[in-house]
């Protein structure tokens, strides 16, 4: 299998869509991403995976902090912004959940302090002890096969 059909396989999983953020010396730094997960409930832990030649790599290595901001449907720019995808420069306001930089209107701010990082492969695995958390009642940025996507509600199903 070649790299493209590797690359179209894991489109075809649905995913939300994140910006990851850090502070370093006073500047905050972000990066759009998919890769994200739940780990741990006792005690709360998530994952996240950034590329080697991501910026933001080594600046949660040195802070030694992330935020997880879940996208709400109508931050598709603020996406776009933070995957390098807007040629204009346009800035961007942050507030602070415990501390770390995260983004209003996101359906969830998830606030974390790095407990341990694997390098595996082309990536390296941040995983996060989970300080504090805050949500919106909003629908979710979705990316599927390559676009960004809104949920459809279905009928619901009794069991």
């Amino acid at each position: 299998m070649d790299d493209r059909q590797f690359r179209s396989a894991m489109g075809k999983f649905a995913t939300g869509v994140t910006v990851i953020a850090t502070e370093v010396e006073g500047e905050i730094h972000g990066m759009t991403a998919n890769a994200f997960m739940s780990v741990s409930l006792d005690p709360k832990l998530v994952v996240i995976s950034i590329g080697e030649k991501a910026k933001i790599l080594n600046k949660i290595k040195e802070s030694k902090i992330f935020t997880v901001n879940i996208l709400a449907a109508d931050q598709e720019e603020l996406s776009m912004i933070f995957a390098g995808q807007l040629k204009e420069h346009k800035e961007v306001t942050f507030e602070l959940l415990d501390g770390k930089p995260v983004l209003s209107g996101a359906v969830a701010q998830i606030a974390c302090e790095v407990s341990a990082e694997h390098v595996e492969g082309d990536h390296t695995l941040f995983i996060g002890k989970v300080t504090d958390i805050h949500l919106e009642d909003a629908e979710p940025l979705v990316f599927y096969n390559g676009k960004y996507r809104s949920l459809v509600e279905l009928k619901p199903v009794t069991i």
